[in-house]
């Protein structure tokens, strides 16, 4: 069963960096997909970022949505591959949310939707304050 574990989040000022962990186990293929989601209270779930992992070389890539091209960037560790970050840099007080991370077997053109998604992290709550 595949498990997804988020952390890292917090409060910060416009401008600021926050960097997000998603700890993820039970997936047992070598290649997936990691996304990052948001949702804004009162607002749908938006898909922030898709990172396919893939253990041969050239094989990963990452898809951005516009919001976040150029400020976000999704790595996974050197030394815990199980352990996903997103970084968040230029923090504007429209990326306030719950940030969430999630598993699906193929990113697909449609990795936004949320669709085909296996499993779920509980979230953690980001606040960019004015």
């Amino acid at each position: 069963q595949v498990q997804l574990a988020e952390s890292g989040g917090g409060s910060v000022q416009a401008g600021g960096s926050m960097r997000l962990s998603c700890a993820v186990s039970g997936v047992t293929s070598a290649t997936f997909c990691l996304l990052w989601f948001r949702q804004a209270p009162g607002k749908e779930r938006e898909g922030v970022a898709a990172f396919y992992v893939s253990p041969y070389p050239g094989g990963s890539h990452i898809n951005y949505a516009d919001s976040v091209k150029g400020r976000f960037t999704v790595s996974q560790d050197d030394n815990a591959k199980n352990t996903f970050f997103l970084q968040m840099n230029s923090l504007k007080p429209e990326d306030t949310g719950t940030y969430y991370c999630a598993t699906k077997i193929m990113c697909g053109l449609t990795w936004r939707t949320g669709s085909y998604v296996k499993a779920w992290g509980q979230g953690t709550q980001v606040t960019v304050s004015a």
